[in-house]
């Protein structure tokens, strides 16, 4: 009976060319090589070799079965995978917003809930978001406007208001609102990783260059020591230190203060009591 590592030094042996480099390459002896070439030959029962003096090389038959050799291979690694995925799905929550703040609340809820599961998040547009809950590739998921779907929940959770940070030493500073149109053109601190916020910024505000920071010490460093304008929101309680010598101010386009949508299947009943949690902090 062959076995997934004979099979794996009979595609070695094909790629490599000769079975000294094969050897090599695997971290074994010639010796176990060619004794393994033996072995896979005996269980074919049928010649996969032509043999010359101190050579071997795979004749017709041989290199059928480095094709058959190499489907059985990538039949077990995806069994493997199967396998896998299939574990993380029964002990993974998978959560998918449209943007990371409404991820700081639920998060935390999920893992009180069920702390025998891992809970994961990813940032996704929202039309992936509602095809992955529905085709049960993710538990939950955030998104920006309302899901009609018959087989789906969808709960409104939060409100998130965005605002902009001005150097109080800015024409703009004492302004009470400001809209987009505002302060197109200005240069502007911009975080990555903020989901919709990213495409929306740049969408109202063409004109404007945008600083992307990957780095949570590069964007505090920028915020404090620059002038340049940056963003926060109602949700953002981390940034208050930092703009503290700023003003800020209430951008007022309706697309710039949004309310999230918490999705899962009708079924998921569990879920929808942290939905319940997230729309009513008090119960």
């Amino acid at each position: 009976m062959l076995n997934l590592l004979e099979l794996e030094q009979l595609v070695a042996f094909a790629d490599w060319g000769t079975l000294s480099k094969a050897a090599e390459e695997l971290h074994i002896s010639q010796p176990t090589i060619t004794r393994t070439m033996k072995n896979i030959e005996t269980a074919f029962g049928v010649p996969l070799f032509a043999r010359g003096k101190n050579k071997i090389e795979l004749n017709e038959t041989g290199k059928r079965a480095v094709e058959q050799a190499r489907s059985l291979l990538a039949a077990a690694e995806n069994a493997v995978l199967q396998v896998q995925s299939c574990h993380a799905r029964l002990h993974t929550i998978l959560a998918e917003s449209c943007a990371p703040a409404p991820l700081w609340s639920l998060l935390p809820l999920l893992s009180s809930a069920f702390p025998e599961k891992t809970i994961s998040s990813k940032l996704c547009r929202q039309e992936t978001i509602i095809k992955d809950v529905s085709s049960d590739v993710c538990e939950i998921g955030i998104l920006l406007s309302p899901a009609p779907s018959d087989e789906l929940s969808c709960i409104p959770i939060m409100q998130e208001n965005l605002s902009v940070c001005i150097s109080r030493t800015d024409e703009f500073a004492n302004r009470k609102s400001l809209t987009f149109a505002d302060i197109n053109g200005f240069n502007c601190l911009l975080r990555s990783q903020i989901g919709f916020w990213t495409e929306l910024c740049r969408q109202k505000m063409p004109a404007s260059k945008f600083l992307v920071q990957t780095e949570d010490f590069a964007f505090q460093e920028l915020v404090q020591n620059s002038n340049l304008p940056c963003f926060t929101t109602n949700l953002a309680s981390g940034m208050s230190s930092l703009i503290q010598n700023r003003n800020v101010i209430p951008i007022t386009d309706p697309e710039a203060n949004v309310t999230y949508y918490f999705i899962c299947k009708k079924s998921r009943k569990q879920y929808i009591a942290i939905a319940n949690q997230l729309a009513d902090p008090t119960n």
